[in-house]
């Protein structure tokens, strides 16, 4: 098959075999690609969900729907209760207040390899499969693209965000309610992590004392919570966690990254003059962080969307939670007004 392959490329012998296979993986994998951009439209799903359907029988790649949900504590809904009440026909249900580390106290901790398999395979998800997740249609943009970060992290090729579901459902697309039915679980391998992506307390405690020094990297940290929450001037929806920022941090609300009206992300050149405004250098490494580890994947989201290289951008993923858990009073890195 190799030979064949060598000579269909006009080769008069074959060449390097592992050159050669991962061309054809290559090919493979760009020509069931369906959906070009990180971000798509209520449209271009639906075209998508209609080209390469999940079935039950075919074993071609397919396009699947995930619906991420997810609520802060102060609200009365919840992601499961809106997944029943409204849905993309055959989507999958990811739960944010499941699928994490177990054992750390932080909510949505990245979960082990292990468990992200296991929950990718109990949602009929297969490795190869194009994934396009969305949030609730009442939110419009908020922890879908934490559960599209999470994918990416655990090396699933293919995987966007719907821009958004609120539009979806303005544009009559299709929806249903009700229990959802049993998926056929499939084995979806235990992948290995990508931890570029990825940042810790200490590495980020390290980073904010070295934040201008003389001789430091630069490194910028985005903070996605609202501006009464970075102040400090307003609460933490968690009881008993102080408010504030971390010392040289910029605050980028996630809201700000979204249109008004639909909660659809800006279009790219608008995040760009954002960004641009708040001194966002796209040459400096990024960290993004918010509440949870949540929103913070908004604010990577819309980088992404604004042309900004994804190396060197890292996620905080215990974020403010941890931090003001962690930090002493003594240590000067809770900060308290602009």
């Amino acid at each position: 098959m190799i030979a064949a392959s060598a000579r269909q490329l006009g080769l008069e012998q074959p060449p390097n075999i592992s050159l050669l296979r991962r061309f054809c993986e290559d090919h493979k994998s760009i020509s069931r690609r369906t959906l070009s951009s990180y971000l798509v439209t209520p449209k271009e799903l639906a075209e998508a969900l209609h080209k390469s359907p999940p079935s039950k029988i075919s074993t071609a790649p397919r396009t699947v729907a995930v619906c991420a949900s997810w609520f802060l504590p102060t609200s009365p809904l919840n992601g499961l209760q809106t997944f029943r009440e409204k849905r993309i026909p055959n989507s999958r249900f990811f739960d944010l207040d499941k699928v994490i580390d177990r054992h750390s106290p932080y909510p949505h901790m990245l979960p082990t390899s292990t468990d992200f398999a296991k929950a990718m395979s109990g949602l009929g998800i297969r490795r190869d499969d194009t994934v396009v997740v969305y949030d609730s249609h009442e939110l419009g943009i908020f922890s879908a693209p934490r559960v599209a970060w999470t994918l990416k992290v655990f090396g699933h090729d293919s995987v966007h965000i719907l821009n958004n579901f609120k539009l979806w459902v303005e544009e009559g697309y299709p929806t249903e309610s009700g229990e959802f039915y049993n998926v056929d679980t499939c084995v979806y391998p235990i992948p290995d992590s990508n931890d570029s992506k990825v940042i810790e307390f200490e590495g980020v405690k390290e980073t904010v004392k070295d934040l201008n020094k003389e001789g430091a990297e630069g490194v910028q940290i985005l903070d996605a919570r609202s501006k009464g929450r970075w102040s400090g001037s307003d609460p933490e929806p968690r009881p008993g966690l102080e408010s504030g920022h971390m010392p040289g941090s910029i605050n980028v609300a996630f809201s700000d990254l979204l249109d008004p009206t639909n909660k659809t992300f800006l279009p790219a050149d608008k995040l760009k003059e954002i960004f641009a405004k708040k001194g966002v250098d796209p040459k400096k490494p990024i960290i993004s962080t918010c509440g949870t580890g949540v929103t913070a994947a908004v604010i990577d989201a819309a980088l992404t969307e604004a042309g900004y290289p994804e190396e060197g951008r890292r996620l905080y993923d215990g974020s403010w939670t941890e931090w003001a858990q962690r930090v002493r009073p003594s240590d000067g890195l809770i900060v308290k007004g602009k």
